[in-house]
Order: C-alpha cells, then sequence, then structure tokens
C-alpha cells in the first residue's frame, strides 16, 4: 500500500465513525469483541529508557494517549466499553517501561495530530501511518509495519499475482476495494485474461466469513486485520503470499519532543527482551512486528 494509500484509509476510517457505520475486524465496524480476552504480558521498569521523559510527564506520572476507535484488533472496546486492543497492549507496556501509566482518550481521528500540536495529548495512538507529509507536523516513534495481506481456504492456494478470473472478498469502501482489486482487475483484463471478481461486503466479518464457507477464492485486507481474522477462524483459512506495500504505523508526539526518543527506547527494550514479539503474537499480527523503532521511518 503507498502512503497514499494508506492516508486514504484512515480518512475513510475517520468518515465512517462519523457516519455511526457498521463495526467489523477492520475499518467501520462494531466496537464490541466477544472473543477471549487476551493475556497481559509482564514486564518491568527500564531506567535507561524512563530517564529520558519529559519532565512534565515525569511528574504526573501519565501519558496522555490521544486514540480512536473502533479498528480491530489494533485498538477497540470489550464488551464492558475497555479500550483494548494490539496498540493497547504494547502501549501499556512501554508505559510501565517508562515507570508510568497510559490514560487514553477516545478522539475523532483527524484531530489526533493537531490535539497532539496543541499539547492536549502526549501522544497520538491509532494504527496512524508514518507519512512524510505527517512528519512536517509531528514527529512518529515506529512500532509495527502494516500492509495488504490475502488470505485464503487452508490447503487452496492462491497467487495475489494471478488471481485473474478469482472471487476475492474485501470490505466496502476500504483501499484493498477502492484501489488495489480494481488495479489488479484491469492489469488482468488488459493482459487478455478475465478480470478478478470483487466481492465487497459490509464487515468485515461477512467478508472472512465468505473466505470460510468457500463463497470466495480469497479475501484482501489490511495485514494485521488478516492476521487476526486468520487467527480466530480456527485454522480454516491462511495466508496467501507475502506483505506487500508495507508502511511503518507510529506514535504521533510533539516535534522535537524528547518524548519520541524516551518511546523508542522503551519499545526497542521490549523488542530485544522478546516481550514486544510475545505481544504482536498474543493478537496474531507478527507479521507485522519490527526489529528496529525509529524516529520518522516513513518510506517514499
Amino acid at each position: 500500500m503507498s502512503v497514499r494509500s494508506v492516508v486514504g484509509r484512515r480518512a475513510l476510517r475517520a468518515m465512517c465513525m462519523v457516519a455511526g457505520g457498521v463495526l467489523v475486524i477492520s475499518g467501520c465496524s462494531n466496537s464490541e469483541d466477544n472473543s477471549p480476552e487476551v493475556a497481559k504480558v509482564t514486564v518491568d521498569k527500564f531506567d535507561a529508557a524512563a530517564a529520558q521523559l519529559p519532565d512534565k510527564i515525569k511528574q504526573s506520572g501519565k501519558l496522555v494517549v490521544g486514540v480512536n476507535i473502533p479498528y480491530q484488533p489494533n485498538e477497540y472496546k470489550d464488551p464492558s466499553g475497555k479500550i483494548i486492543g494490539f496498540d493497547v497492549d504494547l502501549m501499556d507496556a512501554v508505559a510501565t517501561t517508562l515507570g508510568i501509566k497510559a490514560e487514553y482518550v477516545e478522539s475523532s481521528f483527524e484531530k489526533i495530530i493537531p490535539a497532539i500540536q496543541a499539547g492536549t495529548y502526549d501522544v497520538g495512538m491509532s494504527s496512524i501511518t508514518d507519512s512524510k507529509e505527517r512528519e512536517q507536523s509531528v514527529d512518529f516513534t515506529t512500532y509495527f509495519n502494516a500492509g495488504i495481506q490475502w488470505a485464503q481456504q487452508k490447503g487452496k492456494p492462491i497467487d495475489p499475482e494471478n488471481a485473474c478470473g478469482k472471487k476475492v472478498a474485501v470490505q466496502a469502501t476500504t483501499v484493498e476495494d477502492t484501489d488495489e482489486i480494481p488495479a489488479r482487475s484491469k492489469k488482468c483484463e488488459a493482459e487478455g485474461k478475465p478480470g478478478i471478481v470483487k466481492q465487497p461486503f459490509d464487515e468485515q466479518s461477512a467478508a472472512t466469513n465468505a473466505l470460510i464457507i468457500g463463497q470466495v477464492d480469497a479475501m484482501s485486507a489490511d495485514s494485521p486485520v488478516t492476521a487476526y481474522a486468520i487467527k480466530k477462524g480456527d485454522g480454516k483459512i491462511e495466508t496467501a503470499g507475502a506483505v506487500f506495500d508495507s508502511a511503518p504505523y507510529g506514535w504521533a508526539v510533539p516535534k522535537g519532543s524528547e518524548l519520541g526518543k524516551a518511546l523508542q527506547a522503551a519499545v526497542q527494550h521490549l523488542i530485544d527482551n522478546g516481550k514486544y514479539l510475545e505481544i504482536t503474537q498474543n493478537w496474531g499480527v507478527q507479521e507485522g512486528a519490527i526489529t528496529k523503532s525509529v524516529i520518522n521511518g516513513a518510506v517514499g
């Protein structure tokens, strides 16, 4: 996915929130999830990282985090209304590593970066893609790579690069629906082959179910969304091909803030001691795990 596509997907998600759309595993979705609770990973304070925190945060003992929900499995609400998800578990672990607590405040997606600039939030955390454009307004501490990932029925291989004539499920209005599959289909037709039969669904859960029951040959979605669907699919579906068009997710902080470096030191510590990988595995999103966190890692 290009940076342009990633930005577009996030914009679509924000518009769906305003419209009060349906919730699913990603995009416009229902914020509740009835799957078993994911275990928290135990971590300890890392003094070297904690020492890099700005004095204001050291004194308050908390990190005010602006977050937009829902976007399963990264950030969403459980049936009790508690904000949970992969991003949340990782940020909680980072906060503990820094010897502070994370306090999550709901926000519309498009207001997160302006609120960081205004000092309303210390950090913006909402599966935000680190882009060159956004780096002009805020700094990012990278913590994950997300791209597009196809899935197939177990043992029924599909090649995303050679899917002409195949039926592919997508969630309506995502970049997979509006950009990726149409572009692939057009390429097929230009080569004199049948186009891809795109099957859009209002909810990602319906797209996943269509694949499970064999209504379609494959599905395409954001990589953490596909990984989470596979984790919850009882072994009936699996990845098809590699993740492609990857770009980093980053936590947004004010330009030049020492907080970015503290977050980087904390997440790198968790990467190095294996706790980071454990958290990604708990949520089934380990394919997007990184080995090095950087400040401002936008690609392209």
